[in-house]
């Protein structure tokens, strides 16, 4: 009887312990999905209002792939609802915000500040967020101005994000990657709007904590590539320009680099757009039209999106989504583009593009 007792309570106390550690693990910060669930990554496409035949059209709908599944699935939530994906990801934002943790950092900057109508070329061309401890922490790169609110204020999507296409992606890295991130953000010289970063983090972070005290460095390198892991494992490239590398980051690096031709989205609105590009060994083509599905698609005009792909057939299959535009102007700011060569996230953008501009014609 005495055994049975002691087995029965070795048996609770490894429920406990299972228990407490699953607590730990979905406690931990990262990148979230629909079901307020840990994932490694994942990557959202808001599709432009009124564009979308199969939408309710009210420009919140959004397409949503993550390290779990293997393609496109449109939303049942719409993207101003806390129970988006960004939605979910972004309460552990308030949530530590409300705790005043001083284990917890964040940083969140964007060239369109939330309820500000300036935007200032100053900053690079950079709309973000990013949140960390010692263990684990996530990086969203998006395109929406004047998004995400300060925390205070908790969560709200603006309806300036409402006209056009908009993209992101939200990886989820340990601390030990946060040092190279620091960096990157160094030559992004981004415009950051909310922050705190605790002392906790000043000893191996240089960058972070200036930025965040908008101290100005004099020595920003003109660009800089570093390789970032993912918490589980996933590789990715991340490209950072400053404006003292005037060029087109797409053309002049990013494909040479990636030995690949690439097809780039990015906002198309006026008559300043650079024309594809074929005078250098691997070519950027201007993807012209979206599809969604069907007789469904937008022109590029509509959306505010910035992405590349490796044009189809290539050997090597990237995708990148970042920053900057296709502009003279934006070849003078700094920005970025985070790179990947999974091939889900690669299937599901090539998927999307409808026609491309070639040099001379279009296909």
């Amino acid at each position: 009887r005495r055994q049975k007792m002691t087995a029965r309570l070795l048996r609770k106390i490894l429920v406990l312990l299972f228990l407490g550690l699953f607590g730990v693990l979905e406690a931990t910060i990262s990148c979230r999905n629909e079901e307020g669930k840990a994932v490694d990554w994942f990557t959202f496409y808001k599709l432009p209002k009124y564009q979308d035949k199969e939408s309710r059209k009210t420009g919140l709908e959004y397409l949503y792939l993550d390290s779990t599944t293997r393609s496109w699935r449109r939303s049942k939530q719409l993207m101003n609802s806390t129970k988006s994906v960004l939605g979910r990801t972004l309460e552990q934002l308030y949530q530590a915000y409300a705790s005043k943790n001083n284990s917890t950092a964040y940083l969140m900057y964007n060239d369109g500040i939330p309820k500000s109508l300036n935007y200032s070329s100053k900053y690079g061309h950079t709309k973000g967020l990013l949140l960390w401890n010692k263990v684990h922490g996530f990086w969203l790169i998006h395109s929406i101005p004047h998004f995400p609110p300060i925390p205070e204020e908790g969560y709200e999507y603006p309806s300036s994000g409402r006209r056009y296409g908009q993209t992101g992606i939200c990886v989820t890295f340990k601390y030990n990657q946060y040092e190279a991130i620091d960096s990157q953000l160094l030559v992004c010289n981004p415009n950051i709007y909310s922050c705190s970063i605790p002392t906790t983090f000043h000893q191996e972070l240089t960058h972070i904590p200036k930025l965040c005290a908008r101290s100005n460095s004099s020595n920003i390198p003109r660009r800089r590539l570093t390789t970032l892991q993912s918490a589980q494992g996933q590789k990715f490239l991340h490209f950072a320009k400053s404006k003292s590398f005037p060029d087109d980051i797409s053309a002049a690096w990013m494909a040479q680099q990636l030995k690949t031709h690439l097809l780039a989205e990015t906002w198309q609105r006026n008559k300043s757009v650079l024309p594809s590009n074929c005078s250098l060994p691997y070519h950027v083509y201007n993807i012209k039209a979206i599809k969604i599905s069907g007789q469904s698609h937008f022109s590029s005009s509509k959306d505010h999106a910035k992405w590349c792909i490796s044009k189809k057939g290539a050997r090597n299959r990237w995708t990148c989504i970042g920053d900057l535009n296709r502009s003279p102007h934006q070849a003078f700011r700094s920005g970025g583009f985070i790179c990947t060569q999974n091939q889900h996230i690669y299937q599901a953008f090539q998927g999307l593009v409808l026609y491309y501009e070639n040099c001379n014609q279009t296909w």
